[in-house]
């Protein structure tokens, strides 16, 4: 899971005033949410549970994206009205406040604050991408797969962490490269100390090496 940016996550006042514009839905773990290449009509605000953002091929092949928790938001495109860029699916039971696009346009033009959190959440996207991009381009697999968890990683007690056990095909997903790839970087990893798998979370002892 990426490690939360305050800036990207609503606080509750924020998520009080957009309540006023939405539509509370349930979806159960492993839905749907929103499908690549479906018409925008909707912004989806996460109050409980996890989801997962991904693109997708027709052989199955699949890319995450990013996952996100409560607070934070996705299908902010909807305000040029073109096709979904990326499909969303929910990891557990979530609740979301669906706000429609007629109502999202009057939130921001009534709503200074919220303007100003949707304005730099697409520069932080836009930042994120950019970065992808190169360390795709530029990096290894095992460079890529080292700034995924020092990305996703937490700090609370003077201890680094993951704060989940991401899956390795999960991890694989995400830098572009194989499951099989991810746990002979693993192994390396774990095995020259500078991580342990434990039942949870992912405990990093000292930052990893770019290469192997």
């Amino acid at each position: 899971m990426n490690a939360q940016d305050a800036t990207a996550v609503l606080d509750e006042s924020e998520r009080r005033e957009i309540s006023k514009h939405a539509v509370q839905r349930r979806f159960p773990a492993k839905a749907l949410i929103v499908q690549e290449g479906d018409r925008s009509d909707s912004l989806y605000i996460i109050l409980e549970g996890r989801v997962k953002a991904y693109m997708s091929d027709a052989s199955g092949r699949e890319v995450i994206l990013s996952t996100m928790g409560p607070g934070e938001y996705f299908g902010e495109v909807a305000l040029d009205e073109g096709p979904r860029s990326a499909s969303v699916m929910s990891l557990e039971p979530c609740v979301l406040s669906v706000i429609p696009l007629a109502d999202l346009d009057l939130l921001i033009q009534n709503s200074p604050a919220f303007a100003s959190h949707f304005i730099h959440r697409l520069l932080g996207r836009i930042r994120t991408l950019t970065k992808n991009v190169g360390s795709l381009a530029l990096m290894d697999a095992y460079g890529r797969v080292a700034r995924l968890l020092l990305e996703s990683a937490v700090t609370k007690s003077g201890v680094q962490f993951v704060p989940e056990r991401l899956t390795q095909a999960d991890i694989a997903s995400r830098v572009g490269c194989t499951r099989e790839m991810v746990s002979r970087i693993f192994k390396d990893l774990v095995q020259r100390r500078y991580i342990s798998l434990e039942a949870d979370r992912i405990v990093i002892h000292r930052i990893p090496p770019d290469r192997g």
